[in-house]
């Protein structure tokens, strides 16, 4: 008997899933197991798999959003008669199939040969070029229209051959020149659309949002205008840190980052301030047992934290293995669920970018997050002398129904007496 297919829900936050394409065509044999589609949710791309066992009928959206619950696919007994099914389908969107008229199940549909496509129609051919001609008053040949394109779009006309009567420049000629540009001039400068013909006009215009975009979206919009943020800062001389750092990565096979530090000793920290591994959650506030971190991760399309799970159970190297492979799964799409939830707490570093200080929102429904900045070389005092010191910033953003001001300066305390001193991480 056939089934009707529904988009399930792959994360805890999805509301609709976007089909990037059917691994599957209509009238292939699928078994439990087989996947079906490609679906890009709000924070990956992920494999759709078939739990039915049969015969794909029909295919309700080829490519595109469709919500949580909404039809996708049939799958039956070949040619089993699915006119029933697809009615209904029909009724659920409002009238019309999306694959088709419900009166005619998919698999009778018969696909059209393929004509091979006729020969483009020879070009008209247009005058040659000429150098724009010079009137007896010095002045250009061209059209009103051709001067007026010409004006607004900062076109030189004395750069432009035309191709009008006698070289009048026209219409066309400036077409051609916004288009492909106009000679560049003999001292080597190019005008400006000469630049803007080499720019990837792919990178411009008007772009729909993926899912994760929407998704960013919404739930940063809902925790910033929700969650009354407060910030806190604190700077750290990571002199000791360097040094401990370089005595570790020495001839190791995994070598530490300084953000895998930061981990670490945050991980310590929220041991030591419970109250800032915590969740608000409107009617109650959840104070964590676990310590699992989130680790944004920069990709194409946005932002994705993979979490590390248990971090102050785990060594700096065991950290480092891990975030790499999740970083990697990160800029693939390829996270599961699992590795992008049960986030306790949440760190967002720059400091790769040369950012000394910076500001985060908090990712839901973490308290807190921190920005973590650059390791800057600057004088310090110290002993009374003025000496270089390596200072890093961090900035703690808190969600004020949570955490009140003394506890996120307490936790950034000890969060600094870790770093300065990173012997105590090891005990």
């Amino acid at each position: 008997m056939a089934e009707v297919i529904r988009m399930p829900r792959l994360s805890d936050t999805m509301e609709e899933g976007n089909i990037v394409g059917w691994q599957k065509k209509v009238g292939d044999n699928v078994a439990p197991g087989d996947i079906l589609a490609e679906v890009e949710t709000d924070k990956a791309t992920m494999e759709l798999e078939s739990f039915n066992d049969g015969v794909l009928l029909y295919i309700g959206v080829e490519q595109g959003p469709v919500a949580v619950e909404g039809v996708i696919a049939i799958i039956g007994n070949a040619g089993e008669d699915i006119s029933e099914l697809l009615k209904q389908v029909a009724n659920e969107n409002g009238g019309g199939s999306s694959n088709g008229s419900p009166e005619a199940p998919a698999q009778e549909v018969k696909a059209e040969p393929i004509k091979a496509p006729s020969p483009a129609p020879s070009p008209k051919a247009t005058p040659a070029p000429v150098a724009a001609p010079i009137s007896s008053d010095g002045r250009l040949k061209a059209s009103p229209l051709a001067k007026k394109m010409a004006e607004d779009s900062g076109i030189d006309l004395a750069r432009i051959s035309g191709s009008g009567e006698s070289g009048r420049i026209i219409k066309r000629d400036i077409d051609d020149a916004i288009k492909n540009g106009v000679p560049s001039t003999s001292n080597g400068s190019a005008s400006p659309i000469a630049l803007q013909s080499n720019l990837n006009e792919d990178l411009y215009g008007d772009k729909p949002l993926s899912q994760m975009r929407k998704v960013i979206a919404k739930r940063l919009g809902q925790s910033k205008f929700t969650a009354p943020h407060f910030y806190l800062t604190i700077e750290i001389n990571m002199g000791n840190a360097i040094a401990a750092r370089k005595v570790i990565n020495e001839d190791a096979e995994v070598r530490i980052s300084f953000n895998d530090m930061v981990v670490k000793a945050s991980a310590a920290s929220l041991r030591k301030h419970p109250a800032i591994n915590s969740s608000w959650y409107d009617d109650k506030i959840t104070y964590h047992r676990d310590i699992n971190i989130g680790v944004a991760v920069a990709i194409d399309e946005g932002l994705m934290v993979p979490v590390v799970r248990n971090c102050d159970l785990k060594s700096m190297t065991m950290i480092k293995s891990e975030i790499k492979v999740l970083a990697g799964k990160a800029r693939d799409r390829k996270l599961s669920p699992d590795e992008m939830s049960g986030n306790t707490f949440t760190i967002s570093n720059l400091g790769m970018f040369d950012i000394e200080e910076f500001t985060a929102i908090i990712n839901p429904p973490d308290a807190c997050i921190l920005a973590v900045g650059s390791i800057v070389e600057k004088p310090i005092v110290k002993d009374s002398q003025i000496v270089v010191g390596n200072m890093m910033k961090v900035t703690l953003s808190c969600d004020h129904r949570v955490v009140d001001g003394a506890k996120g300066a307490a936790f950034l305390q000890t969060l600094k007496a870790f770093l300065e001193n990173p012997v105590k991480l090891l005990a």
